[in-house]
């Protein structure tokens, strides 16, 4: 049954976009949307996080996949995103329903008004019974910017509308308990920790910008709010509802039985590392106990740059990620707070302010459930001792 439920579809460039020509799969499309159309007429809610504007632009401005470099890709986007739309638009009408696109930014999910602005254009179509067509604006972004992989950018969408499931279709069956390509590889049919597979999952495709590490991740961010993932191949008469209703083979990455609040979810998975800080030993210790505030006095070491608003990520001395949370000064405020411990907020940054690094209320210890991050390298650290 999919009537009232919420449903994120996240498909790939190697599936919209022939490879060797860099055109429309309209066979594919129309599969795809009808399938869809059929979903609606049911009850469900349908997102499409969509790929495929760089593929299929590069024509235009002369360039191949495998040598175009980032603003090729960002010239190939501007020229192939109205393309995509146009193609997605001719099948929708043919299945009576409409779109609108929605083009995202790091920021946009990364920032906290940004991210609620976005979730509430989203509602607002989806109330308008339009199906929202999401994809990363990649004709602004630069590596450094950028979400970089439209399967993580779904589940930041799933997280976003508090989806019931999310559909990843790819060119594969779902995840295998080893590369595909070798003899003996199983297809791994349910999983409930995404851990012990993140090791086997290296590879991207030549059009697309994610592998199966990105839809791992995906999954587990999708886990967090509640949300199962399913990965599966996308060539097939119903590529979706065959899916939901366990008609092939798949693989289908349970969610969490007590998800995480909206508040805890957008905090913990983030998609870049904004910037982060090295804590006390006395201060990971105390993070045992929960959350705790940050003072100055709290700090080791810096690494940015980062500014006020931006969640950071709080280590230990021993490169164990302790907790994410919500600052409230830029990295140099910060650094100037910690050097100058004698000194008032006042004193050191020309307005009043309590000096608190990090409120408890606004940060999230992890747990078991959250994929750590590595420590950025210690050359690239400040450390608070002039």
């Amino acid at each position: 049954m999919v009537q009232g439920k919420t449903i994120v579809v996240k498909v790939g460039s190697s599936l919209l976009a022939n490879e060797k020509r860099l055109t429309p799969r309209w066979a594919f499309m129309h599969t795809l949307l009808e399938d869809i159309a059929r979903l609606r007429e049911g009850g469900a809610k349908v997102i499409l996080c969509s790929s495929g504007s760089v593929a299929l632009g590069l024509n235009m401005i002369g360039e191949r996949p495998e040598t175009a470099g980032l603003r090729d890709k960002q010239a190939a986007a501007a020229c192939g995103m109205p393309l995509l739309l146009n193609a997605y638009k001719q099948v929708a009408h043919e299945y009576s329903f409409e779109i609108a696109q929605v083009l995202v930014t790091l920021r946009d999910l990364e920032d906290r008004q940004r991210f609620l602005n976005t979730k509430n254009t989203v509602h607002r179509l989806l109330d308008a019974n339009i199906m929202p067509i999401i994809n990363e604006n990649d004709t602004i972004t630069t590596e450094e910017i950028r979400v970089g992989d439209n399967d993580r950018l779904s589940a930041k969408v799933a997280q976003m509308v508090q989806a019931d499931d999310l559909i990843i279709l790819t060119q594969v069956d779902g995840l295998y308990d080893k590369d595909p390509s070798e003899p003996g590889a199983q297809l791994v049919e349910e999983v409930t920790d995404v851990s012990p597979y993140l090791a086997v999952t290296e590879g991207v495709s030549s059009l697309g910008s994610g592998g199966m590490l990105t839809k791992i991740q995906a999954a587990h961010m999708a886990q967090n709010a509640g949300c199962d993932t399913r990965i599966a191949h996308g060539e097939y008469e119903y590529p979706v509802s065959s899916v939901l209703n366990n008609e092939r083979r798949h693989t289908r990455i349970i969610a969490h039985e007590r998800p995480a609040s909206a508040w805890a979810n957008w905090l913990t998975d983030r998609l870049q590392m904004a910037g982060s800080i090295v804590v006390t030993p006395e201060t990971a210790e105390a993070f045992k106990t929960g959350a705790r505030h940050i003072a100055r006095e709290d700090v080791i070491s810096i690494q940015g740059p980062y500014v006020k608003g931006d969640v950071i990520h709080i280590y230990g001395e021993s490169g164990n990620e302790l907790a994410r949370g919500l600052t409230n000064f830029s990295s140099d405020e910060t650094m100037a707070l910690a050097r100058n411990p004698d000194l008032t907020a006042m004193q050191l940054l020309g307005y009043k302010t309590g000096g608190t690094l990090i409120t408890d209320k606004n940060m999230i210890v992890l747990d078991d459930r959250h994929l750590p991050w590595d420590r950025v390298a210690d050359e690239v650290m400040n450390e608070v001792a002039p």
